[in-house]
């Protein structure tokens, strides 16, 4: 009689892991929450830029920063080895955060560039080490359970790090912020190469094999007309999608597309099944990528300008660190100093209104709303995109035990079918942006209630977890085992371009006067996405099926 394998417990390398990722993503998600905020404020020491300009950069930086782990993943795969490169990538993006701090434009856009880079070294090595330390046999049934306290780390460091930006900027400035991101991650690189003893025999090269596609040729089909085509969308005179970033990014992808189709289309009989479906799978989860990163641009927005953000009085003192007291002129002569802020914004109707203020909160408020004693107590903007990991933590459980609820009642929910629900819970979670928009009279005058963002992130991260942890899970399913790394490029390049598509929505912000067309657009998206995954769903089950014998 079969025994069934003895299953071990988990080992110390995991927690060593945990914590390492839990203070990188502190960073991370610390500096990037500010981002916009920073780039666009004017009156407490950001740079100033444009609503349109700064959603243009932060949209660039996201669309980049999930471009470079598919190169920084091949080059640790081959060369570098894992703890090597997550020592490295993780140096860079503590030298980018710490360069935030610094003044100038050029110390900036520097920053940004090593973040970018780092990332590429870090991201996808650390997850990869954890893999590694799961394919002992004993420890194999208990992969998945170490993913999700893996996971918990991220949104743990996710969860706090907004708190922490708040508290840094309110009491000092935008430079102790980002400086702050950097010794977090500081604190995880030490953390790491204290502890290495615990993970380091899992630091397993993987030389490349028969029928692996070389790092040349890869440069050569792939990076280089990338880097031609991307200078092309620069210079050409004029622009196309708004900006001339924007129509690089867009020239840059048509080689890479053109690329992964060919793989498709030049594949084995046997391999083009896997590589048709992923490529399906990668093409509609952009979608879901451009709702996801809302949270760093329109939703942003949408809180730091539209969201009753204004502090009860019963709990101004508790909450001290976590508001900044925004003052409005109500004397005759601060009223006439304040006409500098003068400016016409439309309602949804198309009528104009006369509004003023010195901060964004008050940009939309007209004078006879502003506060009586002249000050207003406005939690800080970034609070909010704490809501989404603070879930994260609360679902992930529930949404497991029902997962495996099912399965236990031999109706077990597919792979292709999370894609399916979380497309269409993302549309969901629009919609309610949608409501929102109608909720009050106009954005132009009055200011939503916060419930409307918790009740979106509560339904985003339902989608979230349906979709994010197994995307790399379900390419290692379906991509041939020469081409899985290329593969896992796709869905990075999917994640890229929904980061990208998020920040030309949000650069186009002030030029659409009714935002229910805004939120109204990704809703429909995302649900025709999901319908569509639906339709294919059985065909997409019977793949995987046929590759891994199960769906």
């Amino acid at each position: 009689m079969n025994q069934p394998a003895k299953t071990g417990k988990h080992p110390k390398g995991l927690y060593v892991l945990f914590f390492t990722e839990m203070w990188e993503r502190f960073g991370y998600y610390l500096m990037v929450g500010i981002l916009l905020l920073y780039l666009t404020n004017t009156t407490t020491g950001g740079k100033g830029l444009s609503r349109a300009m700064g959603a243009d950069v932060v949209g660039t930086f996201i669309a980049l920063v999930y471009l470079t782990p598919f190169i920084g993943g091949l080059i640790a795969d081959r060369y570098l080895g894992y703890i090597k490169s997550i020592f490295m990538g993780g140096s860079l993006m503590a030298a980018g955060y710490l360069g935030l701090a610094l003044p100038g434009n050029t110390a900036m856009y520097i920053s940004l560039g090593c973040i970018i880079v780092g990332n590429g070294f870090f991201k996808p090595n650390i997850s990869t080490l954890l893999g590694n330390m799961y394919n002992r046999e004993d420890l194999r049934p208990l992969k998945d359970n170490a993913y999700n306290i893996f996971y918990m780390g991220i949104n743990t460091g996710a969860l706090i790090c907004n708190f922490v930006a708040a508290i840094m900027r309110n009491k000092y400035d935008w430079r102790y912020a980002f400086a702050t991101a950097g010794v977090g991650l500081i604190i995880g690189l030490i953390w790491l190469a204290t502890q290495l003893k615990h993970v380091k025999q899992h630091d397993v090269k993987k030389p490349m094999q028969a029928g692996d596609m070389p790092l040349s040729k890869i440069f050569g089909s792939v990076f280089l007309p990338m880097i031609i085509f991307a200078a092309i969308g620069w210079f050409i005179p004029g622009n196309i999608m708004g900006s001339d970033s924007n129509d690089a990014f867009v020239f840059a992808c048509f080689p890479v597309i053109y690329f992964y189709v060919n793989l498709w289309r030049k594949g084995a009989p046997e391999d083009k099944k896997g590589i048709g479906a992923l490529l399906f799978i990668f093409t509609v989860s952009i979608i879901f990528w451009t709702i996801y990163n809302q949270n760093s641009t329109g939703l942003t927005i949408w809180a730091e300008s539209h969201t009753n953000r204004e502090i009860p009085k019963a709990i101004e003192k508790p909450a001290d660190y976590f508001y900044m007291v925004q003052t409005v002129g109500t004397k005759p002569r601060e009223v006439e100093q304040a006409d500098q802020y003068l400016r016409i914004v439309y309602d949804t109707a198309g009528n104009p209104l006369k509004t003023m203020g010195p901060d964004p909160y008050f940009n939309n408020v007209p004078r006879e709303k502003w506060p009586p004693d002249g000050e207003a107590k406005l939690a800080n903007t970034e609070l909010y995109q704490s809501i989404n990991p603070a879930f994260i933590v609360l679902l992930t459980p529930l949404l497991i035990a029902f997962f495996a609820y099912m399965a236990r009642r031999g109706k077990p929910v597919t792979t292709a079918s999370k894609f399916a629900w979380a497309l269409i819970i993302a549309g969901l979670s629009a919609l309610v942006m949608v409501i929102a928009v109608m909720s009050v009279p106009s954005i132009y005058t009055d200011k939503a209630s916060s419930v409307w963002l918790f009740l979106t992130y509560g339904i985003f991260t339902v989608s979230e977890i349906c979709l994010s942890p197994i995307g790399l899970s379900f390419v290692s399913k379906l991509a041939p085992p020469r081409l899985t790394a290329l593969m896992m490029g796709g869905w990075f390049l999917s994640t890229s371009l929904g980061g990208k598509v998020a920040g030309v929505m949000a650069s186009f912000w002030d030029k659409i006067p009714d935002k229910r067309i805004f939120f109204g657009i990704i809703t429909i998206a995302a649900i025709l996405g999901g319908l569509l995954i639906f339709a294919k769903v059985k065909s997409l089950n019977q793949i995987v099926k046929d590759k891994t014998g199960s769906a």
